[in-house]
């Protein structure tokens, strides 16, 4: 009776404020989430779950201790499926991030991605920003990550100590010197041989990534997996690494 309750004021409610889908604004159908099916159908997958020393992966080769990593579809400036990203972060559509995340673990699941981990830790972010914005979009996505594997998340043992500026104007080198140190480890007996998967909604540079796993490097026995809704697909494709410009990091990293 509570369910068939709940699913006719649903109903009503949507009747009033239909809900739409987050790509191409269509109204969502009886068992549609977040996008419609088209959409979910069109959607830019990148695969690489299925593929070895993807390109992902290949963007911390001799940086992490990285067991595997993949994104599950393509970001461009330019197309439709940017509003899920800019939804999740600026629209204050956590909802979407928790959908987006169920959908990406279910398709990547069934592939053993999965296999090992032990707990998963979203990016956090600052608490200033936070605090403005309401949620963390990448926590949002891990929950619906969680839900789908049961694999636990932590979200207290990895802190970001220092409110920095946006990355989206900032070069490759740039986005580095931004992050160099950012997070903190508290508890790091927890992760004593753990499997670790680190979430985040989109990769560019890596640069933030890198850095969140950088608080885990002496930790004994870490091993860590990146998981991102989106990738930048423009850059990865065109094989763009941009050395040049992350030398003096580098080098600054290895002294």
């Amino acid at each position: 009776m509570e369910n068939t309750f709940k699913a006719w004021f649903l109903s009503f409610v949507h009747l009033f404020f239909p809900r739409q889908c987050a790509v191409c604004g269509s109204s969502l159908q009886e068992g549609e989430e977040g996008i419609c099916i088209r959409c979910n159908m069109n959607m830019p997958r990148t695969n690489y779950h299925l593929r070895e020393d993807n390109s992902v992966e290949r963007m911390f080769w001799g940086k992490i201790p990285l067991e595997r990593g993949t994104s599950f579809f393509y970001y461009h400036k330019g197309s439709d499926f940017r509003h899920i990203l800019h939804q999740l972060k600026y629209g204050g559509r956590k909802d979407l991030g928790e959908i987006m995340g169920r959908f990406m673990a279910a398709e990547l699941a069934a592939t053993g991605f999965f296999r090992g981990i032990d707990v998963i830790i979203p990016v956090p972010l600052h608490p200033r920003k936070q605090k403005l914005r309401g949620y963390n979009q990448s926590e949002c996505i891990a929950r619906g990550v969680s839900a789908v594997t049961g694999i636990p998340i932590d979200v207290s043992s990895v802190l970001r100590r220092r409110h920095t500026e946006t990355q989206t104007r900032k070069s490759a080198y740039e986005r580095w010197e931004n992050v160099d140190g950012i997070f903190l480890l508290r508890y790091p007996e927890r992760f004593v041989g753990k499997h670790i998967l680190i979430v985040d909604d989109v990769l560019t540079t890596g640069a933030t990534t890198t850095a969140c796993a950088d608080a885990l490097k002496d930790v004994g026995g870490v091993h860590v997996s990146i998981l991102t809704l989106a990738v930048a697909g423009s850059w990865i494709r065109s094989g763009n690494v941009r050395l040049p410009r992350l030398f003096p990091y580098i080098l600054r990293r290895i002294r």
